[in-house]
């Protein structure tokens, strides 16, 4: 029988998708983000519920357009995800972490190393998200020019390919560590990368072996054309943003896209905001609450930080209009089609994506929560979801305590996990 799968997003910094979150009182991510026993009882939290992984989300860069704004409302201090996992995995055995890493500011060699560094410490248990940085702020920040839009994916096929080559050249069997011989890596099995394309380069012998999964899972989150494209070429697992009318759409688009590259089904994962109450009642207030906080100044800078765009001079009572930028094409779109009776007005966008950045948001009981996200899944096609917290460590206690148990008991979700890598757990079903 199918079963849905979990992820779980996170942000190191004060805040996670909710801005107004940090000043709830019960929210501990804003005191304790630097403590790593905050960091390991979400990943101890998160395997009891049998998750699949946590997937962190990061850009490493302020927009220009919007520095005060985004500072002021707790997306600063951002700490860098790669140090978190190993305290994460230290404390679990099968939950995974997919961490985000741009093409950006890092060559492939790099990358390569610092990504089977932490996959290899885990016992196989890390994805990378590829991202080729939306954010114009990313590129001057390491001294480079932004290129287009599809240009970013053009680049990331060479990058990722010189990874590809990197990983395999070096082959966790070689290293026999023969001590009756005085040989620890047998040369026949690893080779030289050479490569030279009309981005990157690279000649270099691999000095990171592959980890008990092999490949680190590749996650993609690209939505235009071309960033659809890369996922169907490339990833393992694709995450994305869309409002549930548009949800099956997207798993037929991104299972032509698959198909035309002769791969299997995809694994889509759609970002989803729950909030949970004894009473629905409850829940609502629960977002209400955080809605009632959220500065305007800090809802209009997060939309235009995913946008591109300003929107301090407009109207914010008219209908959104379509805009054409070099940031997410993806995010551009699914603004456009966020509510399918109406063109939704500026405020109101910028309002919810201060809370939500265009996750739709579940309200309710547990078993209300359980039937919509089993309705969802039914009805998509989906693999299955990323939970967006909003006050944590709460928010993600009450998913795993209260919506888990019902799911499993549907016998919609796992109750133990299949194995020990990420990959293992990823495709049980």
């Amino acid at each position: 029988m199918a079963q849905i799968h979990f992820n779980h997003i996170f942000i190191g910094a004060p805040v996670n998708h909710a801005v107004s979150a940090w000043t709830h009182p019960a929210d501990h991510q804003s005191v304790d983000l630097a403590k790593p026993a905050y960091w390991q009882h979400l990943a101890r939290t998160l395997e009891r519920g049998c998750f699949d992984g946590i997937f962190f989300a990061d850009t490493f860069s302020v927009p220009d357009d919007h520095a005060e704004e985004t500072i002021a409302y707790g997306v600063c201090p951002r700490l860098d995800p790669f140090m978190l996992i190993p305290l994460m995995a230290d404390v679990t055995k099968h939950l995974g972490f997919a961490v985000t890493l741009s093409t950006v500011g890092t060559p492939p060699h790099l990358a390569v190393r610092r990504i089977g560094t932490i996959d290899n410490l885990s016992g196989g248990r890390v994805a990378w998200n590829v991202v080729t940085s939306y954010l114009e702020s990313d590129f001057k920040a390491v001294g480079l020019e932004r290129p287009l839009h599809d240009a970013r994916y053009d680049q990331a096929d060479e990058y990722i390919e010189i990874c590809y080559r990197l990983w395999d050249a070096f082959p966790r069997e070689a290293m026999v560590k023969d001590r009756a011989r005085g040989v620890y890596i047998d040369t026949s099995k690893i080779r030289k990368v050479e490569y030279k394309g009309k981005y990157y380069s690279c000649e270099a012998w691999p000095v990171m072996a592959c980890s008990p999964q092999g490949r680190p899972l590749i996650f993609q989150a690209g939505a235009s054309g071309r960033g659809m494209q890369y996922a169907a070429t490339h990833a393992d697992a694709v995450y994305a943003l869309q409002p549930p009318a548009a949800m099956k759409g997207y798993v037929a688009k991104v299972r032509e896209a698959m198909a035309l590259q002769g791969r299997a089904d995809p694994k889509v994962y759609f970002g989803i905001q729950p909030y949970v109450g004894s009473t629905e009642e409850e829940a609502r207030s629960k977002l209400r609450d955080l809605e009632d906080k959220v500065p305007l100044g800090a809802a209009l800078s997060r939309l235009g930080g995913l946008l591109g765009a300003q929107f301090k001079e407009e109207d914010l009572d008219e209908p959104f209009q379509p805009r054409n930028s070099q940031a997410s094409q993806g995010w551009v779109a699914a603004v456009q089609r966020w509510d399918s009776t109406r063109p939704p007005t500026v405020r109101e966008m910028a309002l919810h994506v201060a809370i939500s950045p265009l996750t739709p948001q579940i309200v309710g009981t547990p078993e209300q929560v359980a039937d919509r996200i089993e309705a969802w899944w039914r009805d998509t096609g989906c693999y299955g979801f990323a939970i967006s917290p909003h006050v944590t460590p709460g928010s993600t206690e009450d998913f795993v305590d209260q919506v888990v148990p019902i799911l499993q008991k549907r016998g919609l979700m796992r109750t133990e996990y299949a194995g020990t890598t990420y990959r293992e757990n990823l495709e049980q079903n």
